[in-house]
């Protein structure tokens, strides 16, 4: 891997060529083969989502069923959130040191055997035990996702396929909801689990045929294997679409010492401060807010049904801010949009309390849960993994993630803090004040990722002092 200290050039002068992965990818046609990457990849994101969905339903027949207690109900969601937090790390770790195929191959087993095991799940304690294991294989299976797309997809695309990955995801909210009215009543829960566990070892052995990324070879020196695979997708795209441009010439001797603290050295401080608070801002705003949204419409005097209701015509927002993100990722720059829907999110956050209406309470409801979504989608799986190098993106997206998970499992005691003490304005404006922290860090690192090759990213001499930026000549 990449190192963050300077090697010496008569050191590098004797090391061999290399292969030129970032460059060859990134002047590659779009083809099947990016489409069957995004597929494989999508599909098992989605599996999690859908998982990490599915829970309110669950837990409701749990408790109907006289399975669980409440207080059991909330330790298993807690368990979700706390595995979460560790498969964020372990996916980091496992990404950068072994490979982006082992980690999603690792976490995709664990999360799929887990829940085939909570399928027969004979007490709760069992089940909240099975809970969190699933919940590592889903914290890291969200990582590899958003680090390992981007590493295919040429530059020109990337923002668009990055905004495609984060609309199936996104849609995992509506089809757990949709399939779980069906399944839960007639049934039951343990089928939920049943659902996502076949699904997950389905995708697992396709996933079996998915090839390691070139960049994340040749950054830790596996030059023959990435050359091999380099030659082997360049033949398949070559068959498809005509003969290949050639790409720039930038060949690195790649170098192989990344320690953990060069993530937080001074040159990548910066970048990771703003990886943390995008994904701690998502997190927030999701889990104080959109979570929340049935128990703030009976406080404003709606029934519960008419609270479903609203909520599930609000939920549609999650749908169409993926595909606003999808529309402008690649021709509106990530700063823009990052900061142009925090401003969204705070102006119709202003709003919602205020709203009088069944009317004016939808849509104002709605607008703001597509901006938040505008906002996951751009944040998450394209902004965040862009910031860094190949041989810190896993380590780096999984440190944003497991602080965004954190603030997931504290963020709704401060959400009932603040809504009792306060009201709805108390919980939006700490949703306000963590987004305006992102803006802030946002402005202040100067990075600009849309469009511009992961290489050119890595190099930013602006945000890169020289003994970073010397240790990561090669990165792809």
């Amino acid at each position: 891997m990449a190192s963050v200290t300077p090697i010496p050039s008569g050191a590098r002068s004797g090391a061999p060529p290399g292969v030129n992965a970032g460059p060859r990818l990134d002047r590659l046609p779009i083809a099947r083969f990016h489409w069957r990457i995004l597929g494989l990849i999508s599909a098992g994101a989605f599996l999690d989502a859908f998982d990490v969905y599915l829970a309110g339903g669950v837990i409701a027949a749990l408790k109907a069923a006289h399975f669980a207690t409440l207080a059991q109900c909330a330790t298993f969601l807690s368990a979700t959130f706390l595995g979460m937090l560790i498969g964020a790390a372990i996916a980091g770790y496992l990404g950068d040191r072994l490979g982006r195929r082992y980690s999603y191959q690792f976490n995709l087993a664990l999360f799929g055997f887990a829940s085939v095991a909570a399928v027969f799940a004979p007490s709760m304690p069992f089940l909240i035990l099975c809970r969190f294991v699933m919940g590592v294989g889903l914290g890291a299976e969200l990582v590899v996702a958003a680090g390992t797309l981007g590493e295919f997809i040429p530059p020109s695309h990337r923002g668009r396929w990055g905004s495609i990955m984060g609309t199936i995801i996104g849609s995992g909210l509506l089809v757990a909801t949709m399939i779980g009215f069906v399944v839960i009543p007639n049934l039951g829960w343990r089928v939920m689990f049943a659902i996502a566990g076949a699904g997950a070892l389905l995708i697992w052995v396709l996933r079996k045929k998915m090839p390691e990324s070139p960049r994340w070879l040749e950054s830790v020196g596996r030059l023959d294997e990435a050359e091999a695979l380099l030659r082997e997708i360049e033949r398949e795209v070559e068959a498809e679409k005509g003969p290949l441009p050639a790409p720039v010439d930038a060949p690195m001797a790649p170098l192989t010492s990344a320690p953990l603290s060069g993530l937080f050295a001074a040159g990548m401080r910066g970048r990771l401060i703003a990886a943390t608070l995008t994904a701690v801002s998502i997190n927030v705003s999701v889990y104080g807010f959109v979570a929340w949204l049935p128990t703030f419409l009976v406080s404003k005097g709606q029934t519960m049904v008419q609270s479903l209701g609203f909520t599930t015509m609000m939920s549609f927002g999650s749908i169409v801010g993926s595909l606003i993100a999808v529309a402008i990722a690649d021709k509106v720059s990530r700063r823009t949009s990052l900061i142009g829907s925090g401003v969204l999110i705070l102006l119709f956050g202003a709003l919602y309390p205020n709203a009088e209406g069944a009317v004016a309470l939808a849509v104002t409801g709605f607008l703001l849960v597509t901006s938040i979504y505008v906002l996951t989608a751009i944040g998450l799986f394209l902004y965040v993994p862009e910031l860094f190098p190949t041989a810190y993106r896993l380590r780096g997206t999984g440190f944003a993630g497991m602080c965004a998970r954190a603030a997931s499992m504290v963020t709704p005691f401060l959400t009932v803090a603040l809504f009792q003490r306060f009201g709805l304005e108390g919980v939006l404006a700490m949703v306000g004040v963590v987004l305006a922290m992102m803006m802030i860090a946002i402005l202040t690192v100067r990075i600009e990722t849309r469009g511009a090759s992961l290489d050119e990213i890595a190099h930013n001499a602006e945000a890169l002092p020289e003994t970073v930026t010397l240790g990561l000549v090669g990165e792809g």
